[in-house]
This record gives C-alpha cells, structure tokens and sequence, in this order.
C-alpha cells in the first residue's frame, strides 16, 4: 500500500493539530467521560445527547482534522471529510431531531464488548501517550480513529440496528486499520475489531417489527 505522505508527515500533522487544537480535544473528551458515565447509571440514556455528540465528533473530525489538517498532506482527504460530515448529518438527523436511535444498557456478551470499545476509545489518548510518543506529535481525541471506535462501541447497542448508520464507520475501520499498519500506530488495530464486532452485532440483531 504507496501512501501519498511519509510517517514522519502524518505525525506531524498531529502535532500541529494537538498544537492548536488541544483544548477543545480535552473538551470533546470530558464530555464525552461524562455522558457516557451518566446516561450508563441508569436504564434510560441520554438519547439525543448520545447521538447529538456523535454528530459532534463526525463533524469535528471531518472539519478540523481532515479539512484544516490532514489536507495537507493528503488529498484524499477532502474525500474522507465530506464522508465524515456525511455521517455527522445522519446522526443528527435521524438521533437528534427525529429520535429514530435508541440507545440500550445492559449486561449481555454484546453490552460488555460494546462497553469495551467505548472505554478503549476514551482511553485511546493515554494508549498513545504511553507508547513511547510524545506529545503533541501523537493521536490524542477528536480524531478519526478513535471516533471510530468509540461510535462502533454505541451502535452496538443502538435500535433500530441500521445498517446505513454503520456503513461509514465500518469503511473507515479499515481505512484506519490499513494505515495503523503501515505507520506504526498499534493502537489503531482495534478497528479492525470494532469493525467486526459492529458487523456481528448488525448481523444478528433484527429491527423491530414495525
């Protein structure tokens, strides 16, 4: 696989994200702890604020990653970020103002492994760090990867299982996890396992008879 940008250019691109960036990264993501410990106390989450973040993350991701950043190197990039805004509009469409996803808690197989991704994704930024990286030159939050992983970990407990919903995140999974390979980012290499269990997930799960 010929990427259009060496190693040393995509972890430079973190740093200047992270440069710029990092306070409204450690925003993203104390609201995300929070909403995520909060709506996981009780039987009833936070519906439309669990999708409305989402929405947040993909739009965030899709402007001030893709758009302002990672362009730079990278073509394709454009593509990516029209993809990610994509997705942060069926979110907010069908999550916030139609009310369409529901978001379940629980103690089943697929609970914990959704539970699983969702903690990884939190702590994808102490991951990295603990890594032998230093920042600002590393993936920390509001990124695509652990975005990712962090939707998957929601879509497996959301109804109506949608297939349509997943497809961008499940694309960007292997999008992700190829690169991961490529440029030394282990952390990364849970996509390809969000992917899969996101896809199982959907797969055996039926939406409600209407």
């Amino acid at each position: 696989m010929q990427l259009p940008f060496t190693r040393t250019e995509f972890f430079d691109v973190f740093g200047t994200y992270n440069s710029a960036l990092w306070p409204v990264a450690l925003a993203l993501w104390l609201v995300s702890l929070g909403l995520v410990l909060a709506s996981a106390r009780t039987t009833e989450p936070r519906h439309r604020a669990l999708s409305a973040l989402l929405a947040v993350h993909w739009g965030w991701s899709a402007l001030a990653y893709h758009a302002m950043f990672f362009t730079a190197i990278n073509p394709a990039a454009w593509l990516f970020a029209g993809l990610f805004l994509i997705q942060a509009v069926a979110f907010a469409y069908s999550g916030v103002i139609r009310g369409r996803l529901r978001f379940s808690t629980g103690r089943s197989a697929r609970h914990v492994l959704a539970s699983a991704l969702v903690a990884y994704a939190l702590a994808y930024p102490l991951i990295n760090l603990a890594q032998e990286r230093a920042f600002p030159r590393v993936p920390i939050f509001g990124v695509p990867c652990p975005t990712t992983i962090f939707t998957a970990g929601l879509l497996m407990v959301a109804t109506p299982p949608s297939w349509g919903i997943a497809i961008v995140p499940v694309l960007w999974s292997i999008i992700g996890g190829s690169a991961a390979l490529w440029l030394g980012v282990p952390a990364d290499i849970v996509l390809f396992v969000a992917a899969a269990l996101l896809v199982i997930s959907l797969a055996t799960r039926r939406p409600p008879a209407a």
